[in-house]
């Protein structure tokens, strides 16, 4: 048990300098702050584990989680007969919500930051906005394409963020980064051609889904450059959700009608849509946790080669699960894709390097 420490009212005064005796209606007992090594042995999941096995089951879990909202919706969408991504879309918002919140709130996991000001709300209602488009764009794609595909062309994120780049803020890259993104459009135009299950919507959506990804990187840079109006991605994911939701429940209620009463009625005859469901958006939100846990334990460089692994090994996956048919052609143009985003990363960071010298 740690004793209360006394303080006086009396303004301008130190409890350890001030010898003189108090009176009981002068003093407030404050309990102790815990010291940060005590916070940590509370509050820190991996305290028993050691710091390369807490590392691996994170990065185990990141990509159990990445790939499992995949194939997940890819069920539901494609399999299981549940044809409403925006819905779905509505329903990961409102999940990553409500974790947010209560991981912030309650668990502290990050510092709660606030919004300061309307601009800055108005920023994060547009950064809200592409995000929308971009993940209700890739669930759509879903119904019509295989998930191998569709890592395929996600794959090409880096052409449409330089693209972007040059476009919104005339940010030129070196000629050998430009170079470096050849193989990676050359490689999805591989995969398109010989795709045995090629559907034109589904295609055109995941490549908006893709080019939404890489201008709200973009945005995201211009808009919240200031210190005073930096998030951290957590309180960023807990503001911009929200505002998600509400963006997609006008346009689920105009394009997929009754949703809502179809959906319980789906539960009353088959409860295992309400384990998906649920599982589904609890999964999505465990995407964006774990992206922040890997960056705190690794690096922002090792997420991104993890994601180019996730790519081939999320295709793989599914093409064992699903049974899709591929093509030899089809896989070289994968990989083609997957070599010029390991060309375009070490490309940059080279070019970031030599900047840096000068």
């Amino acid at each position: 048990m740690v004793e209360a420490q006394t303080w006086t009212t009396r303004r301008m005064s130190n409890p350890r300098l001030d010898s003189t005796p108090t009176a009981d209606h002068e003093v407030l007992d404050i309990p102790v702050t815990p010291t940060a090594d005590v916070r940590n042995s509370i509050y820190s999941v991996g305290s028993h584990l050691s710091p390369n096995l807490l590392t691996a089951l994170i990065i185990a879990s990141w990509f159990m989680s990445n790939i499992g909202v995949l194939l997940l919706n890819k069920y539901l969408l494609s399999f299981y007969g549940y044809r409403y991504p925006i819905f779905l879309t509505m329903l990961h918002m409102i999940s990553c919500a409500s974790y947010s919140y209560v991981a912030i709130n309650f668990l502290e996991i990050v510092p709660r930051q606030h919004i300061l000001s309307r601009k800055q709300f108005i920023k994060i209602f547009a950064l809200s906005l592409i995000f929308c488009f971009s993940v209700v764009c890739g669930n759509t794609s879903l119904r019509y394409i295989p998930v191998s595909f569709n890592q395929a062309i996600g794959a090409t994120t880096p052409f449409f963020t330089a693209i972007f780049a040059f476009l919104i803020t005339c940010k030129k890259e070196s000629a050998e980064v430009y170079f470096a993104l050849l193989p990676v459009v050359f490689g999805i135009v591989l995969a398109s051609n010989s795709e045995p299950l090629f559907n034109l919507f589904g295609f055109l959506v995941c490549i908006g889904s893709t080019a939404g990804r890489a201008l709200k990187s973009v945005v995201q840079g211009i808009l919240l450059t200031s210190e005073a109006e930096k998030l951290h991605s957590m309180n960023l994911l807990l503001y911009m959700a929200p505002m998600a939701a509400m963006i997609l429940l006008p346009f689920t209620l105009y394009i997929e009608g009754n949703v809502a009463r179809v959906t319980l009625e789906k539960a009353k005859s088959d409860s295992f849509i309400v384990f998906l469901l649920l599982g589904n958006a609890t999964v999505a939100y465990l995407v964006n946790l774990t992206n922040f846990l890997v960056t705190k334990h690794t690096s922002a460089l090792t997420l991104q080669v993890l994601g180019n692994a996730k790519a081939a090994l999320a295709a793989f996956v599914s093409v064992m699960i699903f049974r899709n048919p591929v093509t030899m052609m089809g896989m070289t143009g994968f990989a083609v894709t997957v070599m010029g985003v390991v060309l375009y990363s070490e490309a940059k960071k080279r070019s970031k390097a030599q900047l840096a010298t000068h």
